[in-house]
């Protein structure tokens, strides 16, 4: 029997367990990255674990999250990241470089190799045969650290692409009907594997944005096949020489294999406020636009570019619609300002952004009051836009530039009834290589004074599981519970190196009373526990929305489904994740009900079930919790750190 892609890549970088898909295995990583929204945390936990100097083939600090400094704490994690990276031997990305996935994708990513990232976007690197992962900001430290990454074995699903896609449909297009195929929910432990004849159409650039969203279905991580076309992609980046043809065997067997004719694919868009409401654009209708934000790690690369200032030359943008763009990195603002296509965007009325993730993560260019805002992102979250009453589309640089002429939410193919004809865009031979903005490790940084601004705090202990937690119902919330729901982004990101202050605003676009009711119930000296619906942490990698939990108080997670990266971090900060046996159960328990679950560290020994106490209303129920040993151990231990310090 044949293998697949990914069985190639995973046993290739196995240290521990067997390449069996369920079975929990441990991978070398061979590159990581991280953002300064989740790095100063990741570093912070990387000192404290006191090894000189990174042990990966590389590793890249990036600067793309909090790049609007307003007050100081921004500018001084920057300089915190900066000599953590010259201490330790890291690449520096400084602020206005670009955002991390674009970056690394032209100029670090290696077919073959593996990637563990600090955001959820990190399967990015997919798109030239990488094996890349998000995960929380813990895990990405422990990596650095020479330590395996931890996961359970995909099951792998095969997505077998025919045909072409037509003019005026984009490689957007093609995950939002994956998203549509198989939504947002209900995927965790499976991998997407791009494969058949339909590969060959679609550029390197193009297979990143499919990679990239693939992290909105839940799944591990997405991978295409390293061809002929990436090593296009490589050779025009200077990098030819790490190229490698990596595919998988004719007979290989999945897990399922999913037939996707590229050619029968229409413009599609996600409708608020989750990027699964998928619905083709036809069927949403004119609606009127106030907003239109074109970049992101989606769509931000030359190609999308291209394509947005192309529809857009000699034109202007609609009088009722504010059009901002975001370039993905610093090579495509320099490609667009030599070929020209730089002054078509301008010209037309578009507002230049920074090159970073800016309007994605509502750190800026929040919509007005409940505007209708098309975005070539990867989440319309409520609120995430900094406007809660907003409602944001997630659309193609097609569709966006066909709102930014009209004014109208319309399918881009009627652009042609305007005489606007489908640019072609060719990926250029070679692109503009000027890593000026990258700061390369130094060989010997030992003697470098780590810089710490006053918001910069140690990372919080927890202390070990007790047998027993007593605790009350902080909150109790419903279905697809996303971490900038737990934890939000945009202005508020700038505590993420002080995780007192964060935790002021924990759940704050749920119920803005909840810090104080957690602080009142934690100071008492009894526990925390939140209850949750089906899809519970879907999202952000942010580890802080455990971490923040964590300083809380809260001690179990009860819920009728965690997704990968919010467990693994729950795992890592000492929290329970618990699963309701009997979903029903859920509808047993109220906000405030006092609960207790007794003999923890027997029911570890004995199996994966707890019974569950509503000691206010008389009541028992079953909860289960899928935990590997070394899941177990960090959880009784208080969490990996702890571990880790007792020389575990």
């Amino acid at each position: 029997m044949g293998k697949s892609l990914t069985q190639k890549i995973l046993e290739d970088h196995l240290v521990e367990g067997e390449y069996v898909p369920g079975q929990e295995i441990g991978i070398r990583i061979d590159q990581t990255l991280t953002q300064d929204a989740t790095g100063t945390m990741a570093y912070l936990q990387f000192e404290a674990m006191n090894v000189p100097r990174v042990k990966t083939e590389l590793s890249v600090s990036y600067v793309d999250h909090n790049t609007v400094q307003i007050g100081f704490e921004n500018a001084d994690d920057h300089k915190y990241l900066q000599s953590v990276a010259r201490k330790f031997g890291i690449y520096y990305s400084r602020a206005g470089n670009g955002i991390c996935h674009q970056v690394h994708l032209e100029r670090f990513g290696r077919p073959g190799r593996t990637l563990l990232g600090s955001d959820s976007h990190t399967p990015t690197g997919g798109g030239v045969g990488m094996i890349a992962i998000g995960a929380g900001g813990l895990d990405v430290a422990v990596a650095m650290a020479g330590r395996p990454f931890m996961l359970t074995c995909p099951n792998v699903v095969k997505i077998d692409l025919k045909g072409q896609l037509r003019p005026w449909v984009s490689a957007k297009d093609v995950i939002l009907k994956v998203l549509e195929i198989f939504s947002t929910h209900g995927n965790v432990g499976t991998l997407f594997e791009y494969g058949g004849e339909g590969v060959s159409t679609l550029t390197v650039p193009e297979r990143a944005t499919i990679t990239n969203m693939g992290a909105e279905c839940g799944v591990t991580t997405s991978v295409f096949p390293s061809d002929e076309i990436t090593k296009q992609f490589l050779d025009a980046q200077g990098r030819g020489d790490q190229w490698a043809e990596l595919k998988a065997d004719e007979d290989a067997e999945y897990f399922k294999v999913i037939e996707l004719d590229l050619s029968e694919i229409e413009p599609l868009a996600s409708e608020p406020h989750s990027p699964g409401n998928i619905k083709s654009i036809q069927e949403i209708g004119e609606l009127e636009v106030d907003q239109v934000c074109m970049g992101s790690c989606t769509n931000s690369s030359y190609r999308d570019m291209m394509i947005f200032a192309e529809l857009l030359k000699g034109r202007s943008i609609h009088p009722n619609v504010s059009a901002v763009v975001g370039p993905g990195s610093k090579q495509v603002v320099e490609m667009l300002a030599e070929n020209g296509r730089l002054n078509y965007i301008l010209s037309a009325g578009v507002r230049m952004a920074e090159n970073a993730c800016g309007f994605c993560i509502g750190n800026s260019q929040s919509p007005k009051t409940e505007a209708v805002s098309l975005r070539t992102s990867n989440r319309n979250f409520l609120g995430r836009s900094g406007t809660k009453s907003a409602n944001a589309y997630l659309v193609s640089p097609e569709a966006a530039a066909a709102a930014a002429i009209t004014g109208k939410f319309i399918d881009p193919r009627k652009l042609e009834e305007m005489d606007i004809a489908y640019p072609s865009v060719e990926n250029p031979a070679e692109f503009i290589v000027n890593d000026n903005m990258i700061v390369p490790p130094v060989d010997d940084g030992g003697d470098t004074v780590i810089y710490r601004g006053p918001n910069i705090g140690d990372p919080p202990k927890n202390e070990a599981l007790p047998d027993t937690i007593g605790g009350e119902v902080t909150i109790k919330v419903g279905d697809q519970i996303t971490t900038d729901h737990i934890i939000p982004a945009g202005s508020k990101m700038k505590y993420r190196s002080n995780v007192p202050k964060y935790s002021e605003f924990l759940f704050e676009v749920v119920d803005g009373s909840f810090f104080d009711r957690a602080k009142e119930i934690r100071d008492s000296g009894v526990h925390n526990i939140i209850v949750g619906g089906i899809s519970y942490g879907q999202g952000s990698s942010r580890e802080h929305a455990a971490l923040c939990p964590m300083y809380m108080g809260v001690k179990a997670v009860i819920t009728k489904g965690l997704e990968r990266i919010h467990k693994a971090n729950l795992v890592n900060f000492g929290i329970l994740p618990l699963n309701f046996e009997n979903e029903a159960d859920y509808d047993g328990i109220d906000q405030g009900d006092s609960l207790e679950i007794p003999g923890i560290r027997g029911a570890f020994a004995a199996g994966n079930t707890v019974t569950v106490k509503n000691t206010t209303k008389g009541t028992e129920f079953q909860a289960t919790f899928d935990l590997s040993e070394k899941e177990r151990e960090k959880i009784l231990g208080g969490g990996t750190l702890n571990l880790i310090a007792q020389g575990s």
